[in-house]
C-alpha cells in the first residue's frame, strides 16, 4: 500500500513544499516563501494541538497560548537586547529554551486545572486561560500593549543561521515541522499514545485496568503546548512583530479548523489543512473582503460530505483505487 494515491500526493505536498524557497527565487516572487513559511508554522501548531484533540479528544480553545508565549519570549528578548544591551537576550538557543521551558509550565498548570472536568466544561476552562493570557498581554503596555511590539532584530543564533534570511527561516520552520511530525508519529504509536487514544474513545475503561488517564493527559497536554511554544518562536521571527491577538482564542479556533479540514487523528491532516486553509484565505481574500462567508459553506460541505476531512478524501481514494486496481488484474488474467 505504499504507492496508493493517497501516499504520492502527500508525499508530492510534502517535497513541494520543501522546494518553494528554490521555486519563488526561480521566478522572481519571494512573497511565496513568506506565505508557504507562515503555512509551516500554522502546520506545526495545528500538529501540536491534533496531539491532544485528534487522538486525545480534548478540545482546547485555549492553544493558542503557547503561540502567543513563544511569540513574546523572541520579542520581549529582542527588547532587551536591543535598548538595553544585553546581548544574550537575542539568543535564539535561548529564546526556545525559554520557550520550551514557560510553554511547559503554562501547560502544566492549565492541564492540571482543567482536565479534572469534561465536555463543555473542559472548552470553557481553556477558554478562559486563553484570554487571561491575552488580556495580561493587552495591559502590558511597556511590551506594547494593544498595539504590539515590534522586533528589533531576529533571533540571533550565534553565526549558525541567518533569520534575516527568508530562506533560511524558511528551512528552519522545515526542519522544525518535520520533527514535530515525527515526534506526532512515534508519540501517537507509542504505549503512550495507545493509551491516550483509549482515554479517548472510553475513559472509564481505561481507568478500570490500571491506566493512569490523568498523568497521561496531563502529559501530552504539556508535549502539546511545548510544540506549540516553539511554533510561536518561529512565528514572530517570521512577522517580525509580536502582538496580543496572536494568543486570542479565535487563533485556537483557527487551528481547530485547519485539523478537521485536513483530517482529525491523521498524522498529516493538520498539514494538509493549514496549507488550504492559507491557501483558500489567500485566493479568496482577494474576490472579496468577506471571504468567510465562502470559505464557511465549503468547510461546511467538506464536513458533511467528507467527515475526514481532506485526508478522509484521499483514504477514500485510496480504495477506489484499490478496488480499480483488482477488478483490472481479474480482467488482464
Amino acid at each position: 500500500m505504499r504507492n496508493t494515491p493517497r501516499i504520492k500526493i502527500i508525499t508530492l505536498l510534502m517535497l513541494s513544499l520543501g522546494a518553494i524557497p528554490l521555486i519563488a527565487d526561480s521566478i522572481d516572487e519571494p512573497f511565496y516563501t513568506v506565505l508557504f513559511s507562515r503555512m509551516l508554522i500554522l502546520s506545526i501548531g495545528a500538529v501540536s494541538l491534533n496531539l491532544i484533540l485528534g487522538f486525545g479528544g480534548m478540545v482546547s480553545f485555549g492553544h493558542a497560548v503557547y503561540l502567543g508565549i513563544g511569540s513574546y519570549v523572541v520579542g520581549i528578548g529582542t527588547f532587551h537586547a536591543f535598548e538595553d544591551g544585553v546581548e544574550w537576550m537575542g539568543n535564539g538557543f535561548i529564546h526556545i529554551l525559554v520557550a520550551i521551558a514557560v510553554s511547559a509550565l503554562a501547560g502544566l498548570i492549565i492541564g492540571a486545572i482543567s482536565l479534572r472536568t469534561h465536555g463543555v466544561y473542559f472548552i470553557m476552562i481553556t477558554l478562559a486561560f486563553a484570554q487571561m493570557f491575552y488580556f495580561i498581554a493587552v495591559g502590558t503596555e511597556k511590551y506594547g500593549g494593544d498595539d504590539g511590539l515590534s522586533l528589533y532584530m531576529r533571533s540571533d543564533f550565534a553565526g549558525l543561521l541567518d533569520l534575516s534570511n527568508d530562506n533560511s527561516l524558511y528551512y528552519l520552520n522545515f526542519a522544525f515541522l518535520l520533527t514535530s511530525l515525527y515526534l506526532s508519529h512515534r508519540l501517537t504509536n507509542s504505549r503512550f499514545g495507545m493509551a491516550i487514544r483509549g482515554t479517548k474513545s472510553n475513559e472509564e475503561r481505561m481507568k478500570s485496568i490500571g491506566f493512569p488517564v490523568f498523568r497521561y493527559r496531563l502529559v501530552a497536554f504539556v508535549i502539546a503546548g511545548i510544540i506549540c511554544g516553539i511554533a510561536g518562536v518561529l512565528s514572530a521571527n517570521q512577522t517580525d512583530f509580536v502582538n496580543p491577538s496572536v494568543m486570542h482564542w479565535t487563533r485556537s479556533g483557527d487551528l481547530i479548523i485547519m485539523i478537521v479540514l485536513g483530517g482529525i487523528g491523521t498524522l498529516f491532516g493538520p498539514v494538509i489543512g493549514a496549507v488550504a486553509f492559507l491557501l483558500l484565505e489567500e485566493l479568496l481574500s482577494g474576490i472579496t473582503e468577506y471571504w468567510q462567508l465562502i470559505f464557511g459553506p465549503m468547510l461546511l460541505l467538506i464536513v458533511i460530505f467528507a467527515r475526514g476531512g481532506i485526508d478522509g478524501m484521499l483514504v477514500a481514494l485510496d480504495r477506489w483505487w484499490l478496488r480499480y486496481s483488482v477488478k483490472k488484474n481479474v480482467e488482464d488474467n
